[in-house]
Parts: structure tokens; C-alpha cells; sequence
């Protein structure tokens, strides 16, 4: 599933497809938004985003076998909940 298909799946409940649209476009907006800031994203059953730091770090170049530094830097985190754990298996 991507972004359109998830549009057209939340038009057939509610609405028409450009109000859909802008529901997804704003809740994806809504959890980036609240991520740069640092914070964290609780969805209760589906999961929590959140921000990981990843420190820095000595890497090897494949095609020269340099050895290059990596600099730390924050990444997005999602971690399933139970229900949505349970829901794949």
C-alpha cells in the first residue's frame, strides 16, 4: 500500500478523495512536525514514533576500502504496538 492507495482507502469511509488527501497529507505533516521538535508519537495500538541518535562511527568505502567517518545524526523510530504486533502475526 502507498500514499494514494491509503487516500482512497480512507475516502471510501469518510469523505470525498481530496478531503481524504489532505487528512493523510496533515497527519503525516502532524508526526513529522512533533519529531523535528524531539518529541514523541504515541498511537495507542497501532505504535510510537520517535527520534534515535546514532552515535558516530568509523565506516569502510567499498570501492577504496577507505575508512571514512561517519557523523552521528537523529533518525525516525517506529516501534509496532501490541495490537498491531498481533494484527501480522
Amino acid at each position: 500500500m502507498n500514499k494514494s492507495d491509503l487516500v482512497r482507502k480512507v475516502a471510501e469511509v469518510t469523505c470525498t478523495k481530496k478531503e481524504a488527501e489532505e487528512v493523510v497529507n496533515n497527519v503525516i505533516d502532524a508526526i513529522t512536525d512533533s519529531l523535528k521538535k524531539g518529541e514523541q508519537v504515541s498511537l495507542v495500538g497501532f505504535g510510537t514514533f520517535s527520534v534515535a541518535h546514532r552515535k558516530a562511527r568509523s565506516a569502510r568505502n567499498i570501492r577504496t576500502g577507505e575508512v571514512i567517518r561517519v557523523g552521528a545524526k537523529k533518525v525516525p523510530k517506529f516501534t509496532p504496538g501490541k495490537a498491531l504486533k498481533d494484527a501480522v502475526k
